[in-house]
């Protein structure tokens, strides 16, 4: 993921969040951040102060913590945004236009009526591919089960069973 990649995601988050696009101010706190740069050099080149830059970069961090359900800050924002966009893309790619907060329970898209042993196991088989994929990924059991709308225990019966 680069950082022009990293802030069209970091956008799209804060449009669901909020409703709302980042203004030049927010992304170009981001893109410092991506880039490594410490507060005083974003604060330079946005031509701000940069206890201003810290201003915003703390409120992104908590929309951005809130969001993932996790603590992101300026150290762990890069990997937060890559982790999180892949999980994004799998989603969209698997359930079509996906939504934070609106998981498809455990793949559970159409129920037949009566479940043939062979379709249970390839229902099994989907749900360990997938997470074995998550985990790859980075993504903790936590994050996968949320994901995934499975208790912990489920995923970690699923393959260690």
């Amino acid at each position: 993921m680069n950082v022009k990649e990293a802030l069209l995601f970091a956008d799209k988050v804060f449009y669901r969040k909020t409703g709302q696009h980042l203004d030049d101010m927010q992304l170009g706190v981001l893109e410092g951040v991506l880039q490594r740069k410490k507060y005083g050099e974003i604060a330079t080149e946005l031509r701000c102060t940069e206890g201003y830059a810290k201003d915003i970069g703390y409120e992104l961090w908590q929309l951005f913590s809130e969001f993932f359900g996790e603590d992101v800050d300026k150290s762990n924002l890069k990997s937060t945004l890559l982790r999180h966009s892949a999980v994004d893309s799998f989603n969209l790619n698997v359930f079509g236009n996906f939504d934070k907060g609106s998981v498809i329970s455990s793949f559970n898209l159409c129920k037949p009526q009566e479940e043939s042993q062979k379709f249970l196991r390839g229902k099994q088989q989907a749900k360990i591919e997938a997470i074995t994929r998550l985990r790859e990924m980075g993504l903790s059991d936590e994050q996968i089960a949320k994901c995934l709308d499975m208790t912990l225990e489920a995923v970690q019966n699923m393959l260690y069973s």
